[in-house]
């Protein structure tokens, strides 16, 4: 709103700091962040009203879980409603690439918040059906390929490799698709314990924050050997908000955390970083900057299939985080660790725009 206003008003006197990105991507964060402190503290009392006894804890989990028992879920909702009011006054909504990614956040959200939803009433830590939740979350995410899709090209890049890239023509459409759905479920799954999901959302936001503004500025593609995405750098606001809403959030998720994040916040930020990496023609960095999201998600998947082939586990516990935890890790030596190793990925994402 506030940028339609400025534009409006011909961004008159200090309006004219509303034109620029990077002053705008600031201002979303700590407006973000701001919002996420000051409802946070009445939220996470509704949530506990409303919830009684909480997320409920897997029996079959660590030992030292169960002491979190009563702890309200569904705090993903704090870090939505902080982002939405972020982007509403600081972003162009009539930038295309905004509205698909808001379309995976708020889907994605919506996902989440029925399964959170069908755990708490049900007492169970199963939730909504896999297959139906996969099956709306393809949906929201071939809506959002196609919004994307139709404003670049259908080419894969290499990293590393300046301006090398493979054609996809109409199967990029299908791998945009993945790219989000698996973005989303691999944080997801990396959200098992306090503060472990949020700070490498924050860091992985951070980075593709400046990637989108290095992507959609001509001379510094130009220059990196990048490609380059006319109306992308608006995105670096929406990375901006992310981080913002999601530090506000771990405030109240660092240990020992007095809301979890739920599936209502970890598919949606999940699926918003997958659809800011397809937008940005980065769909390959994001693996590599969220290389701790896909090695959750893979432990998960070897684990799954060695068992259902030979009856025996390769880690003592799926997803990763928690075969650390039953080899004696404390929990915040696990969440410590993972993070330095989100900033390290991080730094070796950012490597792949100069060495090309």
């Amino acid at each position: 709103m506030l940028y339609l206003l400025a534009e409006w008003l011909d961004y008159a006197g200090p309006l004219n700091l509303i034109r620029y990105q990077t002053a705008r991507a600031g201002a979303a964060l700590l407006f973000a962040l701001v919002v996420g402190l000051v409802i946070g503290p009445r939220f996470i009392i509704m949530l506990r009203v409303r919830q009684g006894k909480g997320q409920p804890i897997r029996e079959d989990g660590p030992q030292t879980h169960f002491a979190k028992r009563g702890t309200p879920t569904m705090g993903g909702l704090m870090i939505l409603i902080s982002l939405a009011l972020s982007l509403l006054m600081f972003m162009d909504l009539k930038n295309p690439f905004v509205w698909a990614c808001v379309a995976v956040t708020a889907g994605f959200g919506l996902i989440g918040f029925m399964d959170d939803y069908d755990k708490v009433t049900k007492k169970s830590h199963k939730g909504v059906s896999g297959k139906v939740r996969l099956l709306f979350e393809f949906a929201v995410a071939g809506i959002a390929s196609y919004i994307i899709v139709s404003q670049i090209s259908t080419v894969l890049y290499v990293p590393f490799l300046n301006n090398v890239g493979i054609p996809l023509g109409p199967f990029y459409f299908v791998f945009a698709a993945f790219v989000i759905v698996g973005a989303g479920n691999a944080v997801n799954l990396t959200d098992g314990l306090d503060g472990l999901a949020t700070m490498p959302v924050v860091i992985a936001a951070g980075t593709f924050a400046l990637i989108a503004y290095l992507t959609g500025r001509v001379d510094f593609s130009t220059y990196l050997g990048i490609p380059h995405v006319p109306g992308a750098g608006e995105l670096a606001i929406f990375c901006a908000a992310i981080m913002g809403a999601c530090l506000a959030f771990l405030w109240f998720n660092a240990p020992p955390a007095a809301v979890f994040m739920g599936d209502t916040g970890s598919l949606a930020l999940g699926g918003a970083l997958g659809a800011i990496a397809v937008a940005t023609h980065h769909e390959v960095v994001l693996a590599v900057v969220g290389g701790l999201f896909v090695f959750e998600a893979l432990s998960v998947i070897i684990q799954v299939f060695w068992f259902k082939r030979t009856g025996k586990r390769v880690f003592r516990m799926a997803p990763i985080h928690h075969h650390f935890e039953q080899l004696g890790w404390s929990e915040s030596k696990v969440v410590i660790r993972f993070w330095i190793v989100a900033i390290v990925l991080a730094l070796l994402g950012l490597a792949t725009l100069k060495l090309r």
